[in-house]
């Protein structure tokens, strides 16, 4: 079970514009944003994307969501790539991970 996720980012606005498309299908929403951080929730997650503070660029991270059905997968994905995410394939089913 996850309680949060908070991945580094360079840009804290460029990410919110990311997250608020791409976390509205799967029903999370913007719930404030300090300076160095943003902070996103759903029934399920909390994600606080946070300003890197070292001069290292901001590292990718891998985040696996829940969605409540096909559908709002399709259009996390959807999302995702009209905002330029990189997106490494198409959304399938991942039995070693989850049944369905």
């Amino acid at each position: 079970m996850i309680g949060h996720l908070s991945p580094r980012v360079t840009d804290v606005q460029i990410s919110a514009a990311c997250y608020d498309a791409v976390l509205a299908p799967l029903g999370g929403r913007r719930l404030l944003r300090p300076r160095t951080a943003i902070g996103y929730r759903t029934d399920r997650v909390t994600l606080w994307p946070r300003s890197s503070r070292t001069s290292d660029a901001a590292r990718g991270t891998h985040v696996a969501v829940t969605a409540a059905d096909r559908a709002a997968v399709t259009a996390f994905h959807e999302a995702a790539a009209a905002v330029g995410a990189e997106v490494p394939h198409a959304p399938r089913p991942w039995p070693e991970h989850h049944d369905h």
